[in-house]
């Protein structure tokens, strides 16, 4: 059951690249969250529809951020979330950079010029144990067919190079690979190949929610695969369903800018919030 100090309580639904989201503003307004209201206003035809839920919370920098899945899950990490919400933090507080905290940890985002906006999601984990995989092994090329390579980015993914990822079933590959005994809390998975040079197209399945049309988090480890592979150089580009994101891999961390829409804001009624 949903805990309301109001009888209507306002989300903003946004969206980076197609990749959508609702967002709550849980600093004035305290909602709590359970697998179920997730599940809930994540249907598209019974809720609203997202592919991630992200809260805004009071933290120890600007804000603090903490993200559900699509099933009801959580994720640590959600790069394009992170992205729309601190536009809107930025553009509410009149500021060019933030400070965010996640269970990822501390993120910094800025005012990347033209209507774009960039957030340093961290350093990428590279050992086993970080990701996690289940047993220690090399992360560049994993025991599995085609040999893809495993990155932590506060989330689990495992990228997979190939020949043309326009041609990969995509809703058969995703959900076997996401369910991997290698990977014990599941994984993103993304298809990807080189356009030119420092340049890659790629396609994504979130663990949790399937099909996205673009996904930040894996974006970034995409972009830390096929510089660790030799493929590319730490600056790319990256095309996907949804859209262009821009990846660097610096010294700081593994930055990642593109744009972002707020779509509309809503209000959840109470009775949509207590029949879940």
């Amino acid at each position: 059951m949903s805990k309301l100090s109001e009888p209507h309580f306002p989300f903003m639904k946004m969206h980076g690249l197609g990749n959508d989201f609702v967002v709550v503003d849980a600093r004035r307004q305290k909602l709590e969250i359970t697998p179920a209201l997730a599940k809930g206003i994540a249907h598209r035809q019974f809720g609203v529809g997202f592919d991630q839920l992200a809260l805004i919370e009071q933290g120890a920098g600007d804000a603090h951020l903490t993200f559900y899945n699509a099933d009801g899950s959580t994720s640590a990490a959600c790069g394009n979330a992170t992205r729309c919400i601190a536009r809107h933090l930025m553009e509410e507080g009149g500021k060019t950079e933030l400070h965010l905290t996640t269970d990822r940890g501390d993120l910094f985002a800025r005012d990347a010029g033209d209507g774009l906006t960039s957030v340093n999601l961290g350093q990428p984990q590279l050992h086993w144990d970080e990701i996690p995989l289940a047993e220690d092994m090399d992360t560049l090329e994993l025991p599995i067919k085609d040999a893809p390579t495993a990155t932590g980015m506060g989330n689990p993914h495992c990228t997979f190079f190939v020949e043309d990822a326009e041609q990969i079933p995509l809703d058969e590959f995703g959900p076997r690979y996401e369910h991997h005994p290698l990977y014990p809390e599941r994984t993103n998975v993304q298809v990807a190949h080189l356009v030119g040079p420092d340049h890659i197209r790629m396609r994504v399945w979130e663990r949790g929610v399937g099909i996205t049309l673009a996904s930040g988090s894996s974006s970034c480890a995409t972009a830390v695969a096929a510089a660790r592979r030799g493929l590319t150089g730490r600056q790319v580009q990256i095309d996907l369903d949804g859209g262009t994101l821009w990846i660097d891999w610096r010294e700081d961390g593994v930055w990642m800018t593109g744009p972002t829409m707020h779509v509309f804001s809503g209000t959840f009624t109470a009775a949509f919030l207590e029949s879940l």
